[in-house]
């Protein structure tokens, strides 16, 4: 990332983000919680992209270059804590299963970040026990570092229903199926038909966070159907794609960390 601006401390605050709008590349010496009440946030970093619907909050430790993108209307918050606090004991990006309760306690606690009473800090004390509490859970697009790895991704990306195999797409770019695979665990730490299986998602979160049919975005992003879209996306994030599209203020259905989504082969 190139023009990077140095924001030394991490701000407390929410706002709106029409969609495809952008924050340029930036860094703090503060950590920080990132949080879409609506939209979906897309967090680029060297590492890769972080991506967030409602039952998910970014974390971002204090140094890290990262840029912001808002699919669809996005209600952002926003949660800086100085560097000697960090609740999680995390020194890289990731992302958090948001609870009703962490969802409730980010809200509130963004609303008036000048507010400096007692209350406030009692607040932000409960805050810190529910952020210690949230299970991690991945919702990473990792940047690939390996030439022909990147070649085969962006094969994917740019058609997520593409529904080649490995095989097929090695023989596209020029590299066998095994050494792909390698690759795929070696830099991602997943499998091949794990890593399509969170493009899709990915890709899915942004069409939904458009307003597009259900229906349209399980076949544009490689499902067979509706339902099997439905179910691997309930299973990932804790309610349907449905619900997802209206979901301001709602309870998730299941916990979202249960686990990660099932792969498409």
């Amino acid at each position: 990332m190139s023009n990077i601006r140095h924001t030394p401390q991490a701000p407390t605050r929410a706002q709106v983000l029409a969609a495809g709008e952008r924050i340029d590349a930036h860094r703090h010496d503060d950590h920080q919680i990132v949080y879409a009440g609506s939209g979906v946030l897309a967090v680029a970093t060297d590492a890769g992209t972080w991506f967030a619907p409602g039952t998910r909050a970014l974390w971002v430790p204090a140094g890290t270059v990262h840029a912001h993108r808002a699919y669809g209307h996005l209600d952002l918050h926003l949660v800086g804590l100085p560097a000697d606090d960090n609740p999680l004991g995390l020194d890289a990006p990731g992302v958090l299963a948001v609870s009703p309760l962490l969802r409730e306690l980010i809200l509130a606690y963004t609303r008036a970040p000048e507010d400096t009473s007692p209350e406030r800090v009692r607040l932000l004390a409960v805050l810190r026990d529910q952020l210690r509490a949230s299970p991690q859970a991945p919702t990473r697009l990792p940047t690939p570092a390996d030439p022909r790895l990147a070649a085969v991704c962006a094969l994917v990306h740019a058609a997520p229903a593409d529904q080649r195999t490995l095989a097929a797409l090695g023989a596209a770019t020029g590299t066998g199926e095994r050494t792909l695979s390698r690759l795929f665990r070696r830099e991602f730490g997943m499998t091949f038909p794990q890593w399509r299986t969170q493009s899709r998602l990915y890709h899915a979160l942004r069409l939904l966070a458009d307003d597009t049919a259900v229906t349209t975005v399980a076949h544009r992003c490689g499902w067979s159907s509706a339902s099997a879209f439905i179910d691997v996306f309930r299973k990932a994030y804790g309610y349907t794609p449905g619900r997802h599209q209206g979901r301001v203020g709602e309870r998730p259905a299941r916990d979202p960390a249960a686990g990660p989504p099932p792969t498409l082969q």
